[in-house]
């Protein structure tokens, strides 16, 4: 039976050998309480929720499950609300639409009206003005491919290049393009005040071309008095020129790869990744990996030997979190495919730990500073742990910027800011009271480090707190050894 204590140890356990998080999208497969606790403890960080799919009862049901399982379980599984955007999709076809390479078909904006043979509806009116002649549209991120021949005021006449089948709703993109699109539509709004009215803790905004958008989301969380991060997804060709200033201010950043690589050329994709991953880095930014991670995992047991090395090198490049979505959504093997991320992160972790070096500058930031000395100490001397005390999450955040060899511990007094940690690498964050002494803190958080067999005594672990000197907290780097 698991009971909450193994609950937890479990979790504990896991996340004290695995440094990079895992996100996991939420869907038919996995809604239940029962699977979002087998989740929890195989190793999810965080619970996606695509509003995409599903209606405001189905969503509401599942955050009621993950506040309840964090609240029965002392958990700390984030919730991230994921934003539809704005999108290109087919009309309704009926049947599907058998395609040869040489085919011919017309998209059209006509509503409402008996269509030909071989015509189908687009969504979006202005698909007609950001398509020229000789584009490439993709449906659904290149499963066919269509070169656009003419255009009228209402039709587009497209060859296809590949065989498939066509079928309704269908995703399209112009290769090398980004249609003209609003960057926040009228169902993002009201999703977003679903996640402000259910308390999510993230929000990631999708196809965001520039700063504007993030600002002017998180201008209106601040009006709402809502304590939520943004997250930039990262998928759009447009995006690219304007990476500095979107990671300059978002809370986070999340690499899209499947619209990303409609748009762009495929080949191009792995160095943007290397790339965002690299300055979100420096930017002290957390970065996510996402789609098509372990796809054939929606239908079959074992991953191909080639998704293993994407997350492996996702994790090499020193990511906070890498994403599974219709892996864990709808796919067959929900929990083997956790197991699988999980398993890879871990390995490819240990080959990380060879290095003792902090790869991190100098700065001339006080708090910058007693982050890289705590990393330092802690790689150089071989420590068990790094014991983060923080009000705010700031501190702990810091320090797994420096990605030091040690886990981290935070210990905070706050269920937001401990849930906000998890998206961070390395991090595992516990609730514990402060207390107006700051050795009766610390006492209390090594003791609860002991209790769930993380650290005992006569090990060297690094502290990163604060101290009463006089009447003032001045913040400390301390080296202790574990009594008895």
């Amino acid at each position: 039976m698991l009971t909450a204590w193994n609950f937890y140890r479990l979790v504990a356990a896991m996340n004290t050998m695995r440094k990079t998080k895992i996100v996991c999208t939420i869907g038919p497969r996995t809604e239940s309480y029962e699977m979002l606790k087998v989740l929890a403890v195989k190793g999810m960080n965080i619970a996606r929720l695509n509003m995409s799919h599903g209606d405001y009862g189905w969503h509401g049901q599942v955050i009621h499950h993950l506040k309840r399982l964090n609240r029965k379980e002392n958990g700390g599984v984030a919730i991230l609300l994921d934003t539809k955007g704005p999108e290109i999709r087919t009309g309704d076809v009926n049947p599907d639409i058998p395609l040869k390479n040489g085919d011919t078909l017309t998209f059209t904006i006509r509503r409402k009206a008996i269509l030909e043979e071989y015509c189908v509806e687009v969504s979006y009116d202005g698909f007609i003005d950001d398509v020229s002649v000789g584009d490439i549209i993709l449906v659904d991120g290149g499963m066919i491919r269509l070169r656009v021949l003419t255009k009228t005021a209402c039709d587009i006449l497209c060859r296809s290049l590949d065989d498939g089948l066509l079928g309704s709703r269908r995703h399209l993109n112009i290769r090398g393009k980004s249609a003209d699109l609003p960057s926040i539509t009228e169902k993002d709004w009201a999703d977003i005040n679903f996640g402000i009215e259910q308390g999510v803790d993230f929000i990631a905004l999708s196809f965001v071309k520039t700063a504007a958008a993030i600002e002017e989301l998180q201008r209106y969380l601040r009006g709402k008095n809502a304590k939520i991060d943004v997250i930039a997804k990262i998928e759009s060709a447009e995006a690219i020129p304007h990476l500095a200033e979107i990671i300059a201010v978002a809370d986070g950043v999340m690499i899209a790869r499947g619209d990303l690589g409609a748009e762009l050329p495929f080949e191009e994709v792995p160095h943007l990744q290397e790339e965002i991953a690299g300055k979100c880095r420096q930017a002290g930014k957390p970065v996510i990996v996402a789609t098509h991670m372990l796809e054939s995992m929606i239908i079959n047991p074992t991953p191909t030997r080639a998704e293993v090395t994407d997350i492996t090198q996702a994790v090499l490049q020193g990511v906070d979190c890498t994403m599974l979505s219709g892996e864990t959504a709808t796919g067959k093997h929900p929990i083997k495919a956790l197991e699988v991320m999980d398993t890879v992160a871990r390995r490819t972790e240990q080959r990380l730990e060879i290095d003792p070096k902090v790869r991190v500058e100098a700065s001339s930031n006080a708090k910058h500073e007693i982050a890289r000395s705590a990393a330092i100490l802690g790689n150089n001397l071989k420590a068990k742990a790094i014991l983060v005390f923080t009000r705010r999450g700031l501190m702990a955040v810091l320090v797994s910027g420096c990605r030091p060899n040690e886990p981290i511990y935070a210990f905070t007094n706050s269920s937001y800011v401990r849930r906000r940690l998890a998206i961070y690498w390395g991090v595992q964050s516990f609730i514990v009271k402060f207390s107006k002494d700051p050795e009766t803190t610390i006492s209390r958080a090594i003791k609860l480090l002991n209790q769930k067999n993380i650290v005992c005594a006569g090990d060297r672990i690094i502290v990163v707190s604060d101290i009463l000197a006089g009447e003032t907290f001045v913040e400390t780097v301390q080296v202790r050894i574990i009594k008895s």
